[in-house]
Order: structure tokens, then sequence, then C-alpha cells
């Protein structure tokens, strides 16, 4: 035994000696080495091309689904959005033209009672006026009156002073005649 044991240690060193080193160098298994590459490449092209790349495809087509959903949701929600601000500045003018309709009635309501005030002071303004003019009227007749009787009585007195008898009638006529103009 230790003779074959020998014996092969000097032939596995044999060949060693005579082998051109790598076994992928070898030129004479490039043949083989070529085959298993070849069948090699037809199996992982089958794999990824029935399997991986039909998966990899599908992905890549939903997100381009998802995406294309998202973005005409967006759209959407963007027109949904300026049709949202529409309404809210329709509805905004529609209040202030709202206030301003109040706010002018509530304006003209003021002016009418503001109106009816100051015609109602006016009336009682007026009112007064007159009885004052008509007051006025008597008192300057009262005083009239009275200046013709205090002229009556001062013309008799002086006409008496002077030794005179005075007249009552003539004396009276004599103060309308002065009186007048």
């Amino acid at each position: 035994m230790a003779t074959e044991t020998h014996e092969a240690t000097s032939h596995a060193a044999d060949a060693a000696a005579s082998a051109p080193g790598m076994p992928q160098l070898d030129f004479s298994n490039w043949g083989n080495q070529i085959f298993w590459l070849l069948v090699t490449l037809v199996v992982i092209y089958f794999v990824l091309s029935r399997i991986a790349l039909p998966r990899i495809a599908n992905v890549l087509a939903e997100r381009q689904g998802t995406i294309t959903n998202d973005i005409a949701a967006a759209e959407q929600l963007k027109a949904k959005a300026a049709d949202a601000e529409d309404a809210y500045n329709k509805a905004l003018a529609d209040a202030r033209a709202e206030a301003q309709r109040i706010v002018a009635e509530a304006k003209a309501e003021i002016q009418a009672d503001l109106d009816a005030a100051t015609a109602k002071a006016d009336a009682e303004i007026a009112a007064k006026a007159a009885e004052s003019e008509k007051a006025i009227a008597e008192i300057r007749a009262g005083a009239l009156e009275s200046v013709k009787v205090v002229a009556a009585d001062t013309a008799a007195e002086i006409v008496s002073a002077l030794g005179g008898q005075a007249d009552d009638g003539t004396v009276v006529a004599a103060i309308d005649t002065r009186m007048k103009g």
C-alpha cells in the first residue's frame, strides 16, 4: 500500500507538472465550457424573460397606473378647488352686495326718520312762530292802543293846561291822522 500511495503521489506530481495551470484556461476543455456557458445563458434568459422581467414589468405598469391615477385625481381635486374658490368668491360678492343693500336700506330708513323728525320740528317751529307772531301782533296792537290812549290823555291835558277845552272826538281824530302818517 505504501507503494501505491507513493505512485499516486508521483503521478499527481507528474500531472501537475504537465498541466498548464487553471482548468478554465485549458484549451482542451473549452468546448465543454462554451456549451455549459450557452446552456447557463439560455436558462438565465428564460428565467429572466418568463419570471423576473414580467414581474418587474407588472410592478412598473402598476406604478405607472398609480401615477396616472394620482395625476388624474390631483387634476380633479384642482378643478374642485377652483370651483370651490369660485363659489367662495361668488358667495363673498353676494354677501357684500347684501351688506350694501342692508346699509342702503338702513340709511334710507334713518333718512326717512330724520326727514319726518325734521318736518315735525319744522311744523312745531312754524306753529310756535305763528303763535309768536300772533302774540307780537296782539302786543303791537295793544301797544298801539295804549299809545293812542296815552296820546289822547296827554293831548287833552296839554290843551287843558293851555287853557282850552279839548273835545275827545277831535283829539282822537288828530291822533289817528298823525299815526297814519
